[in-house]
């Protein structure tokens, strides 16, 4: 199961016990948001996408959306998206449990500039019923980020 995968990255860290389990489903950010009592903006979604090389993550803000223009600015290709049976296949866990802990190696994670409103997020631990609180340095230094990015456009800028 994709949630021992990532419960073994934080027991690793000593850290096992702030993995938080749901009983209900925490599969979208609506859901996820609703399980912690937290606004939706402070869950931290994992948004996976093809590369010339596989895949990559990017973590954003629940009320993000990836800006195509700044996206193509960054990486020099489309943003397009795995589907469901590719990210389980490339990153190790499904889709509604994506997270950048327990996952497949040589996969580049970002954090998006979204995250930053917040003092801590809440990213999923590899299952559709599970997150972690995280402040900013956790999230960067656990997540193996390789660099903070803008590619994301949240509701305001969208008017």
């Amino acid at each position: 199961m994709s949630i021992e995968k990532g419960r073994a990255y934080f027991r690793a860290l000593g850290m096992e016990d702030r993995v938080i389990e749901f009983t209900v489903s925490s599969a979208t950010v609506d859901l996820a948001a609703q399980a912690l009592g937290v606004d939706g903006a402070r869950i931290a979604k994992t948004l996976s996408f093809k590369t010339a090389d596989g895949c990559m993550l990017i973590l954003a803000a629940g009320d993000a959306r990836i800006d195509n223009h700044k996206f193509k600015d960054r990486f020099h290709l489309k943003a397009k998206m795995l589907s469901p049976d590719e990210v389980l296949e490339m990153v190790g866990h499904p889709v509604g449990g994506v997270c950048p802990f327990g996952i497949n190696e040589g996969i580049p994670v970002y954090l998006d500039v979204s995250l930053r409103r917040f003092k801590t997020v809440f990213p999923a631990v590899g299952s559709g019923s599970s997150a972690i609180e995280l402040d900013l340095d956790e999230l960067y230094r656990y997540s193996n980020a390789l660099e903070w990015i803008d590619v994301c456009k949240l509701p305001e800028e969208s008017v």
